[in-house]
């Protein structure tokens, strides 16, 4: 069995940088509400972000023996995906691993895992996903995998596909995917932009979307 993959295909930065442009619940809605991940992995502080492809790892809960081994193949912009299990009571990352990982390049690590040293990542500057703070250690003593298709946050995350992140939480588009999502959120923004400027001119938004009509056309009945 083979426990890392050092080479991934990774998408094109141009792609990259088209769906960098969107939020996650814009990039999650233009899919068809496909792609968020479970809302109980939000950024440790507020204003964090991150975007790249996935280095996807696999570990026993409690372990970030194979998060140090990622850490040292993956590329500038990465990001990291880190699987427990949903193993949150142990802090996996603090700010050892976060130095190491801001000298690398690495866009920012998301977890199911607790993380520790929270105000040291936050004043460094390196973006962490994670269930929250805890101050438990972890071992470094078992086998995992590196770049292999894991299960995590509610989604199959396979190594290159494209992380985003941001206050709200975290959604992720397949490579093959991002050409058309990024069309489809940019034209989202447009026609919300465009409604929003409707609303401060005095355009009633239940008239402007229909929902008056289809209010309606379900029996909705008022009473003055």
């Amino acid at each position: 069995m083979v426990h890392v993959i050092k080479n991934i295909k990774r998408p094109d930065a141009a792609d990259i940088k088209a769906i960098a442009q969107f939020t996650p619940a814009t990039l999650h809605e233009a899919q068809g509400r496909k792609g968020a991940l479970s809302s109980r992995i939000k950024p440790i502080y507020n204003g964090m972000t991150v975007c790249g492809p996935a280095i996807t790892i696999k570990s026993h809960p409690g372990d970030n023996m194979m998060l140090q081994l990622a850490i040292s193949i993956a590329k500038p912009g990465d990001v990291l995906v880190f699987a427990t299990d949903g193993s949150s009571e142990q802090g996996c990352f603090g700010e050892v691993l976060g130095t190491w990982c801001q000298a690398r390049g690495i866009a920012g690590l998301v977890t199911d895992s607790g993380v520790r040293d929270g105000p040291a990542l936050h004043n460094n500057g390196f973006s962490v996903f994670s269930p929250g703070l805890c101050i438990k250690g972890t071992v470094k003593e078992t086998l995992g995998y590196i770049n292999k298709p894991v299960s995590f946050g509610g989604e199959i995350i396979n190594p290159g596909d494209i992380i985003v992140g941001d206050d709200d939480g975290l959604v992720v588009v397949r490579p093959e995917d991002a050409g058309w999502v990024a069309k489809e959120s940019r034209a989202r923004d447009d026609a919300e932009a465009k409604l929003m400027e409707q609303l401060k001119q005095g355009t009633n938004l239940l008239e402007a979307v229909g929902m008056d009509k289809r209010a309606l056309g379900k029996g909705c009945t008022f009473d003055d």
